[in-house]
C-alpha cells in the first residue's frame, strides 16, 4: 500500500468520524465491512494520532485560517487540514512539503478548486512560521 492510498484512507475515517461522531473502533469496523476503505495499522496511527491531537490542531488552523473562522469551514477541509498538520508535526517520517503536497492532491481530488487554495494558503503560512521558528532557535 502505498503512502497515498494510506493517507487517502485516513483521510477518510477522519472525515467520517467528524461527520457521524461515532467511535473510531466502529468506523473501522465499518469501513472492513464495506471493504472500500483499508484499514491497517499505518492507516490507524495517522487516524487516531490526527483524532488525539483534534482540538490542538484545530487551534492551528484557526490562527492560520485569516479568511473563515473554524466553524465556517467544511469538515472535508477540517479533516485534509488536520491530517496535513498532524503529519508535518508528528510523523518524523514526512516531511512538511510532503504533507502539504498531499493535502493539497487530497483536496483536488474531493474538494473545490477554491478549498484547494484555501487549504494551501493556510497550510503555507503556518510552514512558513515553523521554518522560521526552526532558524531563530539553531
Amino acid at each position: 500500500m502505498s503512502r497515498r492510498e494510506i493517507r487517502d484512507s485516513a483521510f477518510k475515517l477522519v472525515f467520517e468520524q467528524l461527520l457521524r461522531d461515532d467511535d473510531i473502533t466502529e468506523l473501522y469496523d465499518i469501513a472492513e465491512e464495506i471493504d472500500e476503505i483499508i484499514v491497517n495499522d499505518e492507516v490507524k496511527k495517522i487516524v487516531e494520532g490526527t483524532l488525539s491531537h483534534a482540538e490542538e490542531l484545530d487551534n492551528i488552523i484557526a490562527g492560520y485560517s485569516k479568511s473563515r473562522s473554524l466553524s465556517r469551514i467544511s469538515k472535508l477541509n477540517i479533516a485534509i487540514l488536520r491530517i496535513a498538520l498532524y503529519e508535518s508535526l508528528y510523523d518524523d517520517n514526512t516531511p512538511m512539503n510532503a504533507a502539504i503536497s498531499e493535502a493539497i492532491n487530497l483536496a483536488n481530488t474531493y474538494s473545490y478548486k477554491e478549498d484547494s487554495k484555501f487549504i494551501n494558503g493556510v497550510l503555507g503560512a503556518f510552514s512558513r512560521d515553523q521554518k522560521q521558528k526552526e532558524s531563530d532557535n539553531a
